[in-house]
């Protein structure tokens, strides 16, 4: 097989979160700030170096009450959470083949295990790595390197699958290759192809393809 270890990003890549993600967004600068903000506004930190920094971006001086407020509108959310098309499929065959799969996601540990308590992938993966387990984060390579550690894969037959720039950038410092997933739906299409990814894919078939 050409790649043994496959690691995912879990937001917009293995869950269909950016409807979620949009919407706690929007709750949380309009209640802390009083103003809308356009989607990309909202949206053009996500899947980077966590919701800190996300809100950091946008009001420095209210981060910890953008960040509160944001938490507690998102995680009722999640009980309607779903897999992204296909994805389900996807990693049981992967898992099936033998490959070793991980997910390094920008989101807290325990809020990552509250999107598996409803979409049911969990078992599939042998390591998750949250945002809150590394002191740097994407788009360094840390949390992508301690995946690879855990597993112990070498980074050069490992690839990272992900929807946003960062995670292209991510999987480029730490050696891996890196593939971008279009149907996240919180990065365009342009903005992943910018970041020149080894590959990017429309659909989860497409995915197993380059794999």
């Amino acid at each position: 097989m050409r790649f043994p270890t496959v690691l995912f990003d879990l937001d917009g890549t293995v869950v269909d979160s950016g409807a979620i993600i949009l919407a706690s967004m929007r709750h949380a600068t309009r209640e802390v700030l009083g103003r809308d903000y356009s989607d990309a506004e909202l949206m053009q930190a996500v899947g980077g170096p966590g919701l800190e920094a996300q809100m950091h971006a946008l009001a420095p001086e209210s981060v910890t009450e953008l960040v509160d407020v944001y938490r507690a509108h998102n995680i009722p959310l999640h009980d309607g959470l779903e897999a992204c098309a296909g994805m389900e499929d996807a990693l049981v065959r992967l898992h099936e083949e033998g490959r070793r799969l991980g997910v390094v996601t920008a989101k807290r540990r325990d809020t990552a295990e509250l999107a598996f308590d409803r979409v049911r992938l969990g078992h599939l993966f042998e390591t998750v790595v949250g945002g809150d387990e590394t002191e740097r984060h994407k788009p360094d390579p840390e949390p992508l390197l301690l995946a690879a550690k855990r597993l112990n894969a070498d980074p050069a037959e490992t690839a990272y699958v992900g929807d946003s720039p960062f995670d292209v950038r991510a999987a480029k410092a730490a050696g891996m290759f890196a593939v971008a997933v279009t149907w996240g739906r919180i990065h365009d299409r342009a903005r992943l192809e910018a970041e020149e990814p080894d590959a990017i894919v429309d659909t989860a078939e497409e995915l197993l393809a380059v794999l």
